[in-house]
């Protein structure tokens, strides 16, 4: 994929799995709604998530977003790379903020209403936010080889 395509690809998806180093070299693997962040994957998980653990230990991960079913749709960006782990609070509220608008298909944060909102701003406090400084991507598009 060009560099256009890849950022077409990654804003119309939602979904990335993300993979961190466990205790032991162990891979832990789990899959979050995402949002971009100046063109880098970003995303929200509890404080005290494995994955947090992980990347505290070791701030290495890949980032696998992919979307097709028949194996001539199949397409995906692989990312390896380093977390830039967020903790501050107004960021951490942007990038949850984002993510819960993406996470339910709104159009804006507004749309999620009074209590959608409301539980964005509690969650505040408990999450760490992440974003992902990418050192390699990889990609494929199995529907340009028809």
């Amino acid at each position: 994929m060009t560099d256009d395509e890849v950022a077409a690809f990654l804003a119309g998806q939602v979904k990335v799995q993300v993979a961190t180093t466990g205790r032991g070299g162990v891979p832990h693997l789990t899959t979050l709604f995402y949002t971009l962040v100046d063109g880098d994957i970003a995303f929200w998980t509890y404080g005290r998530s494995q994955k947090i653990r992980n990347l505290e230990r070791d701030p290495r991960l890949a980032c696998l977003v992919e979307d097709g079913t028949d194996y001539f749709e199949l397409r995906g960006v692989s990312i390896t790379g380093t977390a830039e782990l967020v903790r501050d609070p107004d960021r951490i509220r942007a990038i949850g903020s984002a993510v819960a608008t993406r996470m339910v298909g709104a159009s804006s944060f507004e749309e999620l209403g009074e209590l959608g909102r409301a539980e964005v701003e509690r969650q505040v406090l408990k999450r760490v936010a992440v974003v992902v400084r990418p050192e390699h991507v990889a990609t494929w598009d199995h529907r340009k080889m028809v």
